[in-house]
C-alpha cells in the first residue's frame, strides 16, 4: 500500500540564493537549501560525499517540469535521485538535485493483455510488484534493494537482479521512456521505427546511427560479449546481430540509451516496462560447500540445469548474519555442517512436481560432483522468502562489521564468464592478502558477478590499497575477457575505468552522445563521461581533515569503538577512556546509506518516515546528519545544534532501527545523548520536567487522582492548562489511581520465587495489570515479590528521565534500582515487568551506564511477564489452568520494544494457551503515542497518522467482539483516543481466562 506523505513542518526558510528564492517562490513542492539538508543529499551507499547546490522534491509532473526550467534558466546542473541507493556515487555531485521518490511515484497506465506498465520515476520495486500482483503480474527485475528503490534509479543505472539469467537485465525489459531534454525538449524514446524523426530528437537519432555505423567494428572488438555489462552508454543497440541484442527482435530501441546513462542524457518522467507472468511455484535448493573454490567452480554445471537464480552467499554472511536475532534462525536451516559458502539455486515453473524434480536433480549433480547431501531443499514459500530476504540483506550486513575498517564498494561488480570464475576469485583473492586485507563476497554466481568488497580503512591509506587493487582486477577481468561494470554502473567510482574498457575510439563516442542529447552538461555532470579519479580524496565521505569534535558523552559507546583484523575477522574488546567518545561517531559511522530504511513492510523501522516521506524523518537522514553534526561540518554545537534536534524532532524512540537495521544504528540511543547536549546548553522546560519528574511526583498525583480527573472535566480549566504546557488538547489527563504498590505484600506461597517490577504506570494508573498479574502468577504456584523498598518510592527504571535527557538522574535512579534487585538476583530470583519499555530498560539502557557486571546480571535475569512464562513452561515449571474466553477473537499489538527485542512471539505463545482462542497480529510500526510523543501539542498529528498507517484501522476492523491486547501503557491510550476501544494488557486476559470472565473492550 503507498502511503500518503503528510505535511507537518514549515516548506521552508529564508534562502540566500536568487536559485533558491526563486524555486521556494514558484514550486509547491518541497524546496531544501539549508546546510542539514544538502549534506543528507550529498552521500549515498558509496564512499562518496559532495555537497548538492540544494534539493527539490517536486508535487507532481507540472512541478517537476517547473523546476527543470528554473535550473535550466539560472544555468544550473542538474541530478536526478531516487531512493539514492546508488553504490557508486551516481546520485551525488554539486548540482540541484531533484528528488523524485516522495510524490512522483504513481502508475499512469496499464495494459494487462500487453503485459505492460508505464509508472512515473519515484515508484518503489516492491510497490509496484504489490499493485500488479492482483493481476497475477510481476516486474522481474528483482534487485536486492527491491523494497526502497525506484524504477527510475533502476533505469538509469540499468539494474540486474538475482533472476538476470531468467529475464535480463533492466535494459531488456524497459519499452519506452518519456523523457526531457536539457533545452526543455520532451519526447518519447521508443523503438526506432516508431519514433519522431524530425526536429530535436531526429537529430539525435541521425547522430547515433553515424556513430553506430562508424564504430561498428569497434563495438564488434571492445563491448564485452557478457550479459552483466552495464558499463558507459548502450551504443551496440543498433546491432542486429549482437547475442545481446535488448529486444526480442534485435530492432533498435531508443529507450535503451537511455537505460544505464546514469541520469547524463535526459531526465526521465514516466517509464514503461515489460512485464512477466508470476511464477506458480518456486523451490529452492541450498547448497553448501566445504570450499569457497569449489561453490565457484561447480557454479557452471548447476544452472546447466536451468535455475532461475543462483546466488552466493560467503562464510563472512554466513557468520554475519548469524550475529543478527532476526537473521540466525533463518540461517541456521540453510546450513549442513560448517559450509565456507552457500549457493542459493532456484527452480520456478507452472508445475510443483516438475521443480521437485530439478530439486532432486540438484542433488544428483552434487553427489556427482563428489558433494553428497551438500543440497537443503526447501518447497515451502515463508522457508524459501526468509532465505532471501537475508540474501537480500547481504550488502547491509555485510557493513555490519564495526570497527573503522569497511568493504569497500569498487570493484563488486566485475563480471567474467562461468568458466573462468573460480580463477578469478582465487586470483582476486590473492590480491586482497597482498594488501592484508581480505574480500567479502556474494551475488549472482549464476551470471558470473559476484560483488566482492576489500576491507579497507578509508581514513587511514585506503584510497592507496583501493587504487592499487582496482589495477590488479583490472588485468585479471581483461584476462578472462569480461566486463569491468556489471551491475552497479559507473558513477564515481568507475567512471574513470569506462575508457580503459572501451578503448579511447569508444570512448570518444560516449562523449559524442553526451554531446548529442546534453550539450552544456546540465545533466548529472562528470558521471560516464569526463568523470573524476575514483582516488580523488576531496569527493571522499572521509575526506582528508575529518576529524569529530571533543564531546563528553553521557552514555558508555565503547562497545562500537572495536578494531576488527580483516583477514582473521577478530574484533577486539572494547576499551575505556576515548572509546566511550569514540564509540558514539563508530555508531553513527555504521549506517551505509543504503536506504534499508525507506522500506515500507511490515518491519518496525522509521514510523516518521513512513508518514512524511522526507529524508531526514529515515533512519539514514538522522545518521547522516549526526555524522556532519559530530565532524562540525554543520558548525561547533554538535549534538546540541538546532539541526540535531530538528532531525530528531519526529523520532519516537522505538528501537525499530536497532533490529531492522542490518547495520544496528541504534537511533533511540542517540537520541537520548542528543537530548542531553541540547538540554546541557539550553536547559529543561516545564513539559519537560513535569514528563520527566512523574515517578517522583506520582504518590502525590495518585493521591489527588480525582482533582486531576475534576479538572479534566472542566473544559475551559483542562484547555488552559494544557496550552500552558504544550499538550494537545486533543488528550486527555492520564488517571491516577490509588497505587497497587502501597498495599502488594509477598505472597505467603512456598513454590518457586518472582519478583514482579511494577512500574510507574502500572502502579499509579492502572493498577489493575499488576493485580491481574500478581494473581496469574499465584495461581501457577509462585511466591510473588515486589520491588518495594523499606522507605521512600518505589523503583524506578528511569526511562521518564531518558526521555528528557537527564541520564544522570537516570543513572541515580539506576543505581536504587540495582542495589535492591541485586540481592534477588544473586539468589537466582527472575525479575519480571509489565511495561516494555519499562523492562526492556533494565536490559538495554543498564548496560549503558557503566556499572559492569551487576547490571549484566540484572539484564540476564529480567523478563517480560509473558517471556517469563513462556520460559517456565519450556522448562517444564509453570501449570495454568485456563479456560475458554466467552470472545474468543483476539487482536494482537505488539509494543515498539517488543518487536525490537523480538519479544512479540512470548505474548502470542501465551494467548494461544488460552482454548479455542482465533488470535491474529497487526502488523504495524509505532503506535504514535510513544511516551509523552502523542500529548505534545506540535506532534498530535504526526503521533494520529502513525496510528492511522495500520494500527487504528485494524483495530475498527476487528470489530466489537474482539479483545484488544497491548501489552504498552502508550499503545493502550493510543487505542483508546483513536478506535474508542479499550485495549487490555496481556496479564488482564490470561487472568480473565483463570476464570472464565467475559471481557467487553468497546467504550461503549
Amino acid at each position: 500500500m503507498l502511503v500518503k506523505p503528510i505535511h507537518l513542518l514549515p516548506r521552508g526558510a529564508t534562502f540566500t540564493t536568487p536559485l533558491a528564492e526563486q524555486l521556494w517562490r514558484e514550486l509547491r513542492g518541497d524546496v531544501l537549501f539549508g546546510p542539514a539538508d544538502r549534506g543528507r543529499y550529498a552521500t549515498d551507499a558509496s564512499i562518496y560525499q559532495i555537497m548538492p547546490l540544494g534539493a527539490v522534491v517536486p508535487r507532481d509532473q507540472a512541478d517537476l517540469l517547473l523546476a527543470l526550467e528554473i535550473a535550466r534558466d539560472n544555468h544550473t546542473p542538474v541530478l536526478a535521485r531516487g531512493a539514492g541507493t546508488s553504490q557508486c556515487g551516481q546520485t551525488v555531485g554539486e548540482a540541484l538535485v531533484i528528488d523524485n521518490s516522495k510524490w512522483l511515484n504513481q502508475v499512469i497506465d496499464f495494459d494487462a493483455a500487453a503485459r505492460t506498465v508505464t509508472v512515473e520515476p519515484g515508484m518503489v520495486l516492491d510497490h509496484l510488484n504489490a499493485w500488479l500482483k492482483p493481476y497475477g503480474l510481476w516486474f522481474p527485475v528483482d534487485v536486492s534493494t527491491a523494497a526502497q528503490c525506484t524504477i527510475g534509479g533502476m533505469a538509469g543505472n540499468n539494474s540486474c537482479g538475482s533472476r538476470s539469467i531468467e529475464y535480463g537485465n533492466m535494459v531488456h525489459n524497459v519499452v519506452a521512456i518519456d523523457a526531457v531534454l536539457a533545452d526543455g525538449t520532451q519526447g518519447c524514446f521508443g523503438r526506432l521505427e516508431r519514433m519522431a524523426t524530425g526536429g530535436r530528437i531526429g537529430d539525435i537519432v541521425t547522430g547515433l546511427q553515424g556513430i553506430a555505423r562508424r564504430e561498428r567494428g569497434e563495438i564488434a572488438e571492445r563491448i564485452p560479449k557478457v550479459l552483466r555489462r552495464v558499463g558507459g552508454y548502450n551504443i551496440d543497440l543498433f546491432d542486429c546481430q549482437n547475442p545481446r541484442a535488448y529486444t526480442d527482435d534485435g530492432m533498435a530501441n531508443l529507450a535503451h540509451i537511455l537505460v544505464g546513462s546514469e541520469g547524463t542524457l535526459a531526465y526521465s518522467r514516466q517509464i514503461t516496462l515489460a512485464l512477466a507472468p508470476l511464477p506458480a511455484h518456486k523451490v529452492l535448493g541450498v547448497v553448501n560447500f566445504p570450499t569457497f573454490y569449489q561453490a565457484m567452480d561447480l557454479t557452471q554445471h548447476i544452472v546447466k540445469l536451468g535455475p532461475t537464480a543462483v546466488e552466493l552467499v560467503d562464510r563472512t554472511m554466513i557468520d554475519l548474519a548469524m550475529g543478527n536475532p532476526a537473521f540466525k534462525p533463518v540461517i541456521e536451516k540453510a546450513l549442513s555442517g560448517q559450509p565456507q559458502a552457500i549457493l542459493l539455486v532456484e527452480f520456478a515453473g507452472e508445475s510443483h512436481d516438475v521443480l521437485l524434480q530439478k530439486l532432486s536433480s540438484l542433488d544428483e549433480l552434487m553427489a556427482d560432483l563428489q558433494l553428497p547431501g551438500a543440497v537443503v531443499k526447501m518447497a515451502g514459500a515463508s522457508d524459501q522468502k526468509a532465505l532471501w530476504d537475508v540474501r537480500k540483506a547481504g550488502l547491509n550486513i555485510m557493513m555490519s562489521m564495526k570497527g573503522d575498517g569497511k568493504p569497500v564498494s569498487f570493484i563488486e561488480d566485475c563480471a567474467v564468464p562461468l568458466e573462468h570464475l573460480a580463477e578469478y576469485t582465487s586470483q582476486l583473492t590473492e590480491v586482497f592478502h597482498k594488501y592484508g586485507t581480505e574480500g567479502t563476497w556474494y551475488a549472482h554466481a549464476s551470471v558470473g558477478t559476484l560483488h566482492v568488497r576489500p576491507i579497507l580503512d578509508m581514513r587511514r591509506g585506503g584510497a592507496k590499497d583501493m587504487r592499487e587493487i582496482a589495477e590488479a582486477a583490472s588485468a585479471l577481468v581483461r584476462k578472462y575477457k569480461g566486463a569491468y561494470s556489471g551491475e552497479h554502473g559507473d558513477g564515481l567510482c568507475r567512471g574513470e575505468w569506462v575508457a580503459w574498457q572501451y578503448g579511447p575510439k569508444i570512448n570518444a563516442a560516449f562523449g559524442e552522445i553526451k554531446e548529442l542529447f546534453d550539450p552544456r552538461n546540465h545533466f548529472n555532470p562528470d558521471k560516464i563521461v569526463r568523470p573524476p579519479k575514483m582516488d580523488d580524496a576531496v569527493n571522499f565521505r572521509f575526506a582528508p581533515g575529518y576529524q569529530e569534535l571533543p564531546r563528553q558523552p553521557k552514555l558508555d559507546w565503547s562497545s562500537w569503538n572495536v578494531k576488527r583484523n580483516p583477514l582473521t575477522g577478530e574484533e577486539s574488546a572494547p576499551g575505556t577512556g576515548d572509546d566511550r567518545t569514540d564509540g558514539l561517531a563508530k555508531l553513527v559511522e555504521m549506517c551505509n546509506n543504503n536506504g534499508h530504511c525507506r522500506k515500507f513492510d511490515a518491519g518496525t523501522m522509521c514510523p516518521s518516515y513512513r508518514i512524511t516521506k522526507d529524508e531526514k524523518h529515515v533512519t539514514r537522514g538522522r545518521a547522516n546528519t549526526l555524522r556532519l553534526a559530530l565532524s562540525g561540518q554543520l558548525g561547533n554545537e554538535g549534538l546540541a545544534s538546532e539541526e540535531v534536534k530538528e532531525v530528531l524532532d519526529l523520532c519516537v524512540s522505538c528501537k525499530g532501527c536497532k533490529r531492522d537495521c542490518p547495520t544496528g544504528v541504534d537511533m533511540a540511543k542517540v537520541k537520548i545523548e542528543a537530548r542531553a547536549a541540547w538540554i546541557g546548553k539550553h536547559g529543561l522546560g516545564w513539559r519537560d520536567r513535569l514528563i520527566a519528574f512523574m515517578p517522583a511526583y506520582a504518590p502525590y498525583a495518585s493521591s489527588a487522582g480525582s482533582l486531576i480527573a475534576l479538572a479534566e472535566n472542566i473544559p475551559l480549566l483542562s484547555n488552559w492548562i494544557k496550552n500552558r504546557l504544550g499538550l494537545a488538547p486533543q488528550r486527555s489527563f492520564p488517571q491516577f489511581k490509588k497505587a497497587f504498590l502501597a498495599n502488594a505484600r509477598p505472597t505467603a506461597a512456598s513454590g518457586r520465587e518472582v519478583l514482579l517490577f511494577v512500574d510507574t504506570f502500572n502502579n499509579y494508573m492502572e493498577p489493575e495489570n499488576a493485580r491481574a498479574a500478581q494473581q496469574v502468577l499465584e495461581a501457577a504456584g509462585y511466591k510473588v515479590h515486589f520491588n518495594t523498598v523499606a522507605s521512600g518510592r518505589p523503583l524506578c527504571c528511569g526511562r521518564t528521565y531518558l526521555s528528557a535527557g537527564l541520564v544522570d538522574q537516570a543513572k541515580a535512579e539506576a543505581r536504587r534500582t540495582l542495589d535492591s534487585l541485586m540481592p534477588y538476583v544473586e539468589r537466582g530470583i527472575p525479575i519480571v515487568g509489565l511495561e516494555p519499555s519499562c523492562l526492556l530498560s533494565l536490559r538495554d539502557e543498564f548496560l549503558n551506564y557503566g556499572y559492569g557486571e551487576e547490571a549484566k546480571k540484572l539484564a540476564q535475569s529480567a523478563y517480560l511477564f509473558e517471556e517469563f512464562l513462556v520460559n517456565e513452561k519450556n522448562n517444564g515449571r509453570l501449570q495454568l489452568d485456563l479456560k475458554p474466553l466467552s470472545g474468543n477473537k483476539v487482536l494482537l499489538h505488539g509494543h515498539c520494544h517488543q518487536k525490537a527485542f523480538d519479544a512479540l512471539r512470548p505474548v502470542q505463545t501465551v494467548l494461544q494457551w488460552i482454548p479455542q482462542v482465533e488470535l491474529s497480529t497487526v502488523e504495524s510500526s509505532c503506535c504514535g503515542m510513544a511516551g509523552s510523543f502523542g500529548y505534545e501539542a506540535e506532534h498530535y498529528e504526526a503521533s494520529m497518522a502513525m496510528a492511522e498507517l495500520t494500527l487504528l484501522p485494524a483495530v475498527r476492523k476487528a470489530g466489537k467482539d474482539s479483545i484488544v491486547v497491548a501489552d504498552g501503557t502508550s499503545c493502550r491510550h493510543q487505542i483508546h483516543d483513536g478506535a474508542d476501544t479499550q485495549a487490555l494488557h496481556v496479564a488482564r486476559v490470561l487472568a480473565l481466562s483463570l476464570t472464565a470472565s467475559s471481557v467487553t473492550t468497546r467504550s461503549d
